[in-house]
C-alpha cells in the first residue's frame, strides 16, 4: 500500500465501522447510525481516492469503492428514516420551527436538534419518495454503479433520486390512479413482433395510448378503466368502468394487452391470469417483475404460470410521466419490457421456459403491425426481412382446424343466447371473423342453428337438433368421467 493510503484507517477498521453503523440502524438508532456511516462513507471515498491517484491495484480500488457503497448504503436509509420521522413529528404538532425561547417538552424538537437543516430534509424526502415508490430504489443505483466501474457517490444516488419523476419519486396520493400513458414506440414494437387474437381487451386503457394503435393494426377492442374518462372505441363504444381486480370473466377466449397500474402490477397480473385465462396477454412492466420471491401473486405469474417471452427493451423507453404532470421532464430511469403470456394445448400458461429476448424500439420506428387474429409471434432478428420472409414460431392453423376446435364451445355459447349474429359470435368467444363465418356456415350445414326468422339471414339461434346434439354430447362427457372414476 502507498504511503498517502497509509494515512487512511485500515480495511478492518472501515468494515467494522459499517458493521457497528448497520446494527445501530436495524436497532433504531438512526442518529448514531447516521454519524458512523458518514464518516465511514468519507473515508472510504478518500482511500478509493487516494488508491486511483497512486494506480494502485484495480482488487484495492474495488475494495475501498465496495465500502463507499455499504456506507452510503446505510446513511441513504437513515435519512429515509430520518424523512417518516420528521414527517409523522410535524403531523403530530411535535416539530417546533425554530430554537424555542423556552424549554419545550421532551416531545417536542427542532430541526437543528436532529441534525439536519431544511435543504437536507427536502433531499430526504426526495429519497424516502423513490424508496417507497421502488423499495429496492438505492440498491439497484447504487450496484449498477459499482457495476459500470464509476463511483457510487452521494451525489450520483441524489441526482438519481432529483431525476426520478412520475412513478418512482410520487407517493401514493401523489400517484392517484396510477396513470402513465405507455409511449408509442412500446406498442409499435409490440405490435411487429406480435399478433392477437382479433378481439383483445384493455383494462386500464387511459386516455387510449394502447387502444388506438391496436384499432389502427385492425383489432377490435374492448375497454374499460377504474376511471371514467369518456373514452370511446373508433366505433363509438363506451368504456367500461370498474376495478378490473373485481372484474369476472363473461364469454371467454379474449386477448388483453394493457400497461397495469404500478402499484397493484402483482395482482393485477395473477387476477387476469387465474379470472380472465386469456389465450394471449402481453402487460408493459418493469423489469424487476422477473424478481422477488415475497409476493404470492408474484411468485404465482413468474413461477406457476410463467410468461412465454419477455422482450426486454435494451434502450430504455421515452419517460412515461403521470398524467397531469406539469414538471421538468426527465429521460426514464426504469428498464421496462413486454411480459408475454401465452396458453399452451393444455390451457397452462409456459413450457417451463422464459425467452428472455433484448429488443431495440429503434429498429421499429416505422414497423408494420403483424396481422390481426393470426395468432403468433416472429423473431426480432426477422424484421430487417421482407415482410413475406418472417419467420413464424407459433404456426398460423388453418380454418377448417380453428373450426374444428371451436364447435364445441361456439355451440355451448349460442345455447345460451336467444340470437346471434356473426360479430356477436366473434366477440363473444374470441375468434376472428373468417372463423366465424365457417363456424356458423358449418353450423347450418348440420342443421344445428337456424334463422331467428325468415326475414334476415344474418341473425340466429340454435335449433332443436342442436340443443339435442348438444345434450348427446354433455351425456357423453357426463359418462366418460364416471367410467374414469
Amino acid at each position: 500500500m502507498s504511503s498517502s493510503l497509509a494515512t487512511r484507517p485500515e480495511t478492518s477498521d472501515l468494515v467494522a465501522t459499517i458493521e457497528r453503523a448497520r446494527a445501530l440502524l436495524d436497532a433504531g438508532d438512526v442518529e448514531r447510525a447516521l454519524k458512523l456511516s458518514a464518516v465511514a462513507y468519507d473515508h472510504a471515498k478518500a482511500a478509493a481516492g487516494s488508491a486511483e491517484r497512486v494506480k494502485a491495484s484495480r482488487d484495492l480500488i474495488d475494495k475501498a469503492r465496495r465500502m463507499q457503497a455499504d456506507a452510503l448504503k446505510i446513511e441513504s436509509m437513515c435519512y429515509v428514516a430520518m424523512a417518516d420521522a420528521v414527517d409523522e413529528a410535524q403531523a403530530k404538532g411535535e416539530l417546533s420551527r425554530g430554537r424555542p425561547e423556552k424549554v419545550q417538552s421532551e416531545d417536542h424538537f427542532t430541526l437543528e436538534d436532529v441534525g439536519v437543516d431544511k435543504r437536507r430534509l427536502h433531499e430526504a424526502r426526495k429519497l424516502r419518495n423513490a424508496v417507497r415508490a421502488e423499495p429496492e430504489f438505492v440498491e439497484r443505483i447504487v450496484e449498477a454503479r459499482l457495476s459500470e466501474g464509476l463511483e457510487p457517490s452521494r451525489a450520483a444516488l441524489k441526482k438519481a433520486a432529483g431525476h426520478a419523476v412520475g412513478t418512482k419519486t410520487a407517493t401514493k396520493d401523489e400517484r392517484g390512479d396510477d396513470l402513465y400513458e405507455t409511449p408509442i414506440e412500446a406498442m409499435r414494437t409490440l405490435l411487429a413482433l406480435e399478433s392477437f387474437g382479433l378481439n383483445v381487451l384493455e383494462p386500464s386503457v387511459g386516455k387510449g395510448a394502447i387502444m388506438r394503435p391496436l384499432e389502427d393494426a385492425g383489432y377490435a377492442v374492448t375497454i374499460s378503466d377504474l376511471v371514467d374518462r369518456g373514452i370511446t372505441t373508433k366505433h363509438g363504444e363506451c368504456q367500461g368502468v370498474g376495478d378490473f381486480l373485481r372484474s369476472i370473466a363473461e364469454g371467454g377466449g379474449w386477448d388483453i394487452v394493457t400497461n397495469p397500474p404500478y402499484g397493484v402490477a402483482n395482482a393485477y397480473a395473477a387476477h387476469a391470469l387465474r379470472e380472465h385465462k386469456p389465450r394471449k396477454m402481453a402487460l408493459l412492466l418493469n423489469l424487476n417483475f422477473m424478481c422477488g420471491f415475497e409476493d404470492r401473486d408474484r411468485c404465482f405469474v413468474m413461477d406457476e404460470c410463467p410468461p412465454s417471452r419477455v422482450y426486454v427493451f435494451t434502450r430504455r423507453l421515452p419517460m412515461m410521466h403521470r398524467d397531469g404532470w406539469d414538471g421538468n421532464k426527465a429521460s426514464s430511469q426504469m428498464n421496462i419490457a413486454w411480459f408475454i403470456w401465452e396458453q399452451t394445448e393444455d390451457g397452462s400458461y409456459g413450457n417451463g421456459v422464459t425467452q428472455l429476448i433484448r429488443v431495440d424500439w429503434k429498429a421499429f420506428e416505422n414497423a408494420a403491425p403483424l396481422a390481426p387474429g393470426a395468432g403468433g409471434h416472429v423473431k426480432p432478428v426477422g424484421f430487417l426481412a421482407a415482410p413475406d420472409e418472417f419467420a413464424r414460431e407459433t404456426p398460423r392453423k388453418s380454418v377448417e382446424e380453428r373450426v374444428d376446435e371451436e364447435r364445441a364451445r361456439a355451440l355451448v355459447w349460442i345455447a345460451e343466447q336467444e340470437g346471434f349474429d356473426e360479430a356477436g359470435l366473434r366477440r363473444g368467444i374470441g375468434i376472428r371473423s373468417l372463423v366465424a363465418d365457417a363456424l356458423i356456415s358449418a353450423f347450418l350445414a348440420d342443421g344445428l342453428v337456424e334463422p331467428v326468422d325468415d326475414n334476415t339471414d344474418h341473425c340466429w339461434r340454435i335449433s332443436e337438433a342442436g340443443m339435442t346434439a348438444l345434450q348427446a354430447a354433455a351425456a357423453g362427457l357426463l359418462v366418460g368421467k364416471a367410467v374414469a372414476a
